[in-house]
């Protein structure tokens, strides 16, 4: 039988749980919206989906390092607006609208995977 874990180097942030308007990544538990990338989580702004716009995303835009970014959106995906997605394009990055669940999940494979990725993540309930 072969093992199909995924291998994850340490110090690496993984999303465990989300649900209940909170998140726990790598044993810490997080009561807001959170910016995830493999070497750190940042408190994310936004509270709800209508706070969202460009400027909540200048933090990972400064910092450079995702190629894409996992947007999860909450309980559904919606689309970003046209302002949001050629801004992040300017820089670079790629933008996956889909529901917060589906975010973290595809986070986790991206990141195991060694990728530049990136999760903007607004909570649900």
């Amino acid at each position: 039988m072969a093992d199909v874990t995924p291998v994850i180097p340490a110090g690496r942030q993984v999303i465990e749980t989300y649900g209940e308007n909170r998140f726990h990544v790598s044993g810490v538990r997080y009561v807001h919206a959170l910016l995830v990338l493999p070497e750190q989580v940042i408190q994310w702004t936004p509270v709800t989906w209508e706070d969202v716009d460009l400027a909540s995303f200048q933090p990972l835009i400064d910092m450079q390092a995702a190629d894409v970014l996992l947007l999860g959106c909450g309980r559904r995906a919606q689309l970003p607006s046209r302002d949001i997605r050629q801004g992040l394009r300017d820089a670079g990055i790629v933008v996956e609208p889909m529901d917060t669940g589906a975010a973290c999940r595809t986070y986790n494979v991206l990141m195991a995977e060694d990728r530049r990725v990136a999760a903007a993540l607004l909570t649900v309930e």
